[in-house]
């Protein structure tokens, strides 16, 4: 499975003396300093939050086709009361699946508030992301990409039920996972996300912001050529300029600062291929929608479309939040999570 959370630091072997050992041992400090790095700003990151936790925008809901808005400014002590009714929940775990690029720390915010009342959550890092070591370049499917949900989904026991949670690309994760493990999952819960139909692939819903896939792929200088430059590319990493301008436009400082020290390589193929989603599977799934109004990475019209398109049960928005809620609006997100949870 992948690292949860935080993985524990592999054991170094013992020096030999030879050239190749001290190599392995440079390339292990290398990585040693690059996770240190990365624990550094997680816990600053993670002190900042609770220093500084507070109702931090508007949300508007839509379940079922009606629409309300409220606009509300709460206290500490209201926030973080447990809900009485939370100790009734049926299913009380969230399975937190991150997007492209991104890692299980990406999470923190909303593992910190979930946990606070009394709610259950759990998240990893999906293949060749986050601190997980497989080479980037090397995931090819969807299925490979999506390993550690679905080694987890069937470590489940037989009657017991999950919450998943998609932000980005982590959607068609959440997709994959309904259409092949629809008796694990509660309801399926898309931040954002790749909400894609039958046979589409999650590259499509970004093909306003970044072209069609084909031209993507043979002009965008953001392109890895992990086989070399005769070979198709494996991966692609936006610059770190570009980075915050898609992702991070209303995040703060330190959680841009976190970011720019954890994103990873993105696999090409996992967001290139067409999902098979069957009404008998997929179709019966309980799905839940969260937009983000300020996003430059997915803008608010494509996200209006996918739900028209694709109709969830419910839909919710989060005013001034940018790609990444859970770092612009993460109590905000964490309403929501809670209100669906809750929803019978």
């Amino acid at each position: 499975m992948g690292n949860r959370f935080i993985c524990m630091s592999k054991k170094e072997t013992k020096e030999n003396g030879s050239r190749s050992k001290r190599v392995n041992r440079s390339q292990r400090k290398l990585l040693a300093d690059d996770e240190f790095l990365h624990r550094q700003a997680l816990s600053m990151a993670i002190h900042q939050h609770q220093l500084s936790q507070r109702f931090d925008g508007s949300m508007s809901r839509r379940i079922n086709g009606s629409t309300s808005s409220r606009r509300t400014t709460l206290p500490d002590s209201v926030i973080k009361q447990v809900p009485e009714n939370l100790d009734n929940l049926t299913t009380k775990k969230f399975i937190l699946i991150h997007g492209e690029g991104f890692g299980a720390w990406c999470w923190y915010k909303t593992f910190a508030l979930l946990e606070e009342v009394g709610l259950l959550p759990t998240t990893f890092d999906l293949k060749g992301s986050g601190i997980d070591l497989t080479d980037s370049n090397s995931v090819t499917t969807l299925a490979e990409y999506s390993k550690p949900l679905i080694d987890y989904l069937q470590s489940l026991p037989e009657d017991e039920k999950v919450i998943l949670v998609g932000h980005s690309t982590g959607g068609a994760c959440v997709s994959y996972a309904l259409e092949h493990f629809p008796e694990k999952v509660s309801k399926a819960i898309f931040i954002c996300a790749t909400m894609v139909s039958n046979d589409q692939r999650p590259f499509d819903v970004f093909t306003e912001e970044l072209g069609s896939a084909e031209d993507f792929m043979q002009q965008s200088k953001f392109m890895i050529h992990g086989n070399g430059k005769d070979q198709l590319p494996t991966g692609f990493m936006f610059e770190k300029e570009q980075m915050k301008g898609l992702y991070f436009n209303q995040s703060p400082a330190k959680d841009v600062a976190l970011a720019m020290v954890s994103m990873r390589p993105i696999p090409l193929g996992p967001i290139m291929e067409k999902l098979s989603l069957s009404p008998e599977k997929y179709g019966t799934g309980r799905r839940f929608f969260i937009q983000t109004l300020d996003d430059r990475a997915l803008s608010p019209d494509v996200q209006e479309k996918l739900v028209r398109e694709n109709p969830p049960e419910g839909v919710f928005k989060i005013k001034g939040s940018d790609h990444c809620p859970f770092f612009s609006k993460p109590t905000s997100l964490h309403k929501i999570l809670v209100e669906i949870a809750q929803i019978p």
